[in-house]
């Protein structure tokens, strides 16, 4: 068989040069605490534009799959102070227990305030919860308390397990924070980097590749680890996501009314949408020009009306939208193998991401040797429980912090997902 080359190496243990590198998955306390010191500053920031667009009082309307942003703020304080600052048993990192004995709060109300798993979704729009500056303190006093815990923490992978873990769900939350900035139509002055030109497919050879990060590899999230190695027919691979013209071409063909082309779990979501559903979330007009010379997308972005290069990754997609232009295109999507080997093989010949979220092929499943870790269990990021029902998303979107945007990243969301920065690319049948 045919051989590609393997992903690199993991990085050295001297670790990342700096706060902006995917490597910071293996980074020690220096870069560790300045990189802290960066994610709480974005979050500060992206709370400051808000408070612009909705007033010191922050209020936002209440409606599914949203959360106040006051909340969502003090829920990052909350959640590093409860794995960190109160948890006795951190120094055990992965091997920490559940429910590790824990010391008091700084705010002895913080778990009723900001622990999910203690009350009512409704309890985060309660209008006891604290207003924006009280927010901000709390989100100061608690990172104070982390770093100065981050000084004598022991520089192995153990040690340093949830520092790592506090600085990616930061991460993680800042860019729930921009999404929810487009969900609501609030201008954050947020601008999309401009995007190369389209290229031609790319037809990679067959290989056997190594999936899933080795162990001593630094931190990963649990549905990323259990390496192992899978045999890749050769495969013809999208050079970029699909684009806004192509998918004009879709819906000008009546894609949306076909039911042929649509999973059928995907047809009855597609008709359980409000208001006849004829194009992705966020868009207002999407078809062919009256004098039929191209195609054209109005598409909202926070708060604005924007029409949408033709070029551009076509985004705000569901997977069962996703499936049916691949079906009505005679492609496939592409799987989560195909799209790695991709991006660590062929980028100098055109192959590019970090546009959007990618959905891949087929359901979030445990890699053998999968193990579960302490933290995510029973929360939005726990995949055991999305196991065989999430699809899973690979590649990054403009949100996306620099330390995040790995081509081994492997997130995951419910296949009628549209709110986050999805789109996706396909492979020839």
């Amino acid at each position: 068989m045919a051989q590609t080359p393997r992903p690199p190496p993991a990085p050295a243990a001297a670790g990342p040069l700096s706060i902006d590198s995917p490597d910071m998955r293996r980074a020690g306390r220096d870069l560790l605490s300045l990189a802290l010191i960066d994610a709480r500053n974005h979050t500060l920031h992206l709370l400051s534009l808000f408070e612009q667009a909705l007033g010191e009082s922050m209020r936002v309307p209440q409606q599914p799959s949203v959360l106040p942003p006051v909340w969502l703020a003090g829920h990052i304080g909350w959640f590093a102070e409860w794995w960190i600052g109160r948890n006795t048993q951190r120094a055990f990192g992965i091997d920490c227990p559940v429910r590790p004995t824990r010391l008091a709060a700084i705010d002895p109300d913080a778990d009723d305030w900001w622990n999910p798993a203690q009350g009512a979704a409704e309890r985060c729009w309660s209008p006891d919860l604290p207003g924006l500056g009280q927010t901000k303190a709390y989100l100061l006093e608690t990172l104070e308390s982390t770093l100065e815990l981050l000084e004598n923490a022991a520089e192995t992978d153990a040690g340093l397990y949830f520092y790592r873990l506090a600085l990616f769900h930061e991460d993680l939350r800042g860019e729930q924070l921009v999404v929810l900035a487009q969900t609501l139509g609030l201008p954050l002055s947020i601008e999309q980097a401009p995007v190369a030109v389209t290229r031609e497919p790319l037809l990679l050879p067959a290989t056997r590749w190594e999936l899933g990060l080795p162990e001593h590899s630094g931190f990963m999230f649990a549905q990323e680890g259990a390496a192992h190695r899978v045999d890749v027919p050769e495969f013809e691979i999208d050079a970029q996501p699909v684009t806004w013209d192509q998918y004009i071409e879709f819906v000008d063909d009546g894609g949306y009314d076909r039911e042929e082309l649509w999973h059928g779990e995907g047809w009855r979501w597609l008709c359980a949408q409000t208001e006849g559903r004829r194009g992705p979330r966020h868009v207002e007009q999407i078809g062919v020009s009256r004098n039929g010379t191209g195609g054209s997308v109005l598409q909202q972005r926070f708060g604005v009306t924007v029409r949408a290069a033709g070029h551009h990754s076509a985004v705000h997609l569901s997977w069962w939208e996703a499936d049916a232009w691949a079906r009505w295109a005679g492609r496939r999507i592409a799987t989560e193998v195909e799209w790695e080997i991709a991006a660590h093989t062929a980028a100098r010949r055109g192959f590019r991401w970090a546009d959007v979220h990618e959905w891949t092929a087929g359901t979030l499943q445990p890699w053998p040797g999968f193990r579960a870790d302490p933290w995510s269990a029973g929360g939005e990021f726990d995949p055991v429980a999305a196991f065989g029902r999430a699809r899973v998303l690979r590649g990054a979107s403009f949100a996306t912090r620099a330390r995040l945007r790995s081509p081994r990243r492997r997130g995951f969301a419910l296949p009628g997902s549209d709110d986050g920065f999805f789109g996706f690319r396909t492979c020839a049948l």
